[in-house]
């Protein structure tokens, strides 16, 4: 029962903020900026690998946030609701930058869960900056479908790319991930 009155009370507090917003409250903005600009920042960092531009991107994300604040209906999620502004922002930034997203015709892809993880001493730094070094394709798909938990279908129409390249893409930047790890854990 305290889970869900928990989150019925962050939902009380996120429609208060978000009515004061609308009557054009700055310091329910600021509320608003400080409860979710952290998390949103991580999104930026995640997708564009580079601080200055996920800063830049955070901005331009807030203020946008702030233009249509009007637009969002009551009930619905006020953190979903930024999050699809800050990674559209994102996949923007991708777009200028001319990522390519390698397209494949249809091919089976299956999960391989088969992997002996007690062979291989991965650590959340270690698969951070395996993360980090994959092409930015790559990188995208893996981040938007394991930490910003979109669906492959989701992806492939953000991407403007078909469902079958949005899971090729992931299973080849999880294969490349451990290739990085493994490689790091041989080197070390």
């Amino acid at each position: 029962m305290k889970a869900s009155e928990n989150t019925l009370n962050q939902t009380l507090l996120a429609e208060n903020v978000v009515d004061r917003c609308k009557k054009g409250d700055v310091r329910a903005f600021r509320e608003l900026y400080d409860s979710y600009s952290a998390a949103m920042y991580n999104i930026c960092l995640r997708m564009t690998n580079h601080v200055s531009d996920a800063e830049d991107i955070l901005q331009e994300a807030f203020i946008q946030v702030y233009r249509s604040i009007e637009k969002l209906e009551r009930g619905a999620s006020l953190s979903a609701w930024i999050k699809r502004i800050v990674v559209n922002h994102c996949l923007n930034y991708l777009r200028k930058k001319k990522v390519y997203f390698e397209e494949v015709e249809d091919v089976e892809v299956s999960e391989d869960n088969g992997v002996d993880e007690v062979q291989f001493s991965w650590t959340v730094a270690a698969i951070k900056t395996a993360i980090d070094t994959l092409p930015t394709g790559y990188r995208t798909v893996l981040n938007l479908y394991l930490f910003e938990n979109y669906s492959h279908r989701e992806i492939a129409e953000m991407l403007g790319i078909s469902e079958s390249t949005a899971k090729t893409q992931y299973m080849r930047a999880k294969e490349k991930v451990r290739q990085i790890v493994n490689q790091q854990n041989l080197m070390n």
